[in-house]
């Protein structure tokens, strides 16, 4: 030890004890043979974990220049074409029971729908991001 009481990190000495020393393995389950994440087949699995992180997109909730209608946008798409965003806005159409278009590479849903459309997003594999009011 140093003389201003600091233990030093140089690495070498010991702490004295071990807090985890005393605890042992007994009254514990046994590992699964195959957990669960790795059995090939099985729906949870792949919602659990979406293939590929296909990059960002902005979910914002918008009013102006609408009558003040509230519209839920989806912008910031990369490397996608128009029939996934329409296939994409037919899935948000469904889930949030409401109208809504794909519009200048946008996903425009009626009213303030943050919370599902970012759901949806994300089985999808995109990783939503709420940006604005």
């Amino acid at each position: 030890m140093a003389d201003n009481g600091k233990i030093s990190t140089e690495g070498g000495q010991n702490l004295g004890q071990n807090p985890f020393g005393a605890l042992s393995a007994a009254g514990l389950p046994a590992a699964p043979i195959n957990p669960p994440s790795a059995a090939v087949g099985t729906g949870a699995a792949k919602k659990a974990a979406p293939e590929k992180n296909r990059g960002r997109v902005d979910v914002r909730r918008e009013t102006g220049n609408r009558g003040g209608k509230t519209v839920t946008l989806v912008t910031g798409f990369i490397g996608i074409g128009l029939p996934e965003k329409e296939q994409l806005a037919k899935k948000m159409r469904a889930a949030c029971g409401c109208g809504g278009t794909v519009k200048d590479g946008q996903i425009e849903i009626q009213g303030d729908q943050r919370e599902p459309v970012a759901r949806i997003l994300t089985e999808a594999g995109f990783r939503p991001v709420f940006a604005g009011g």
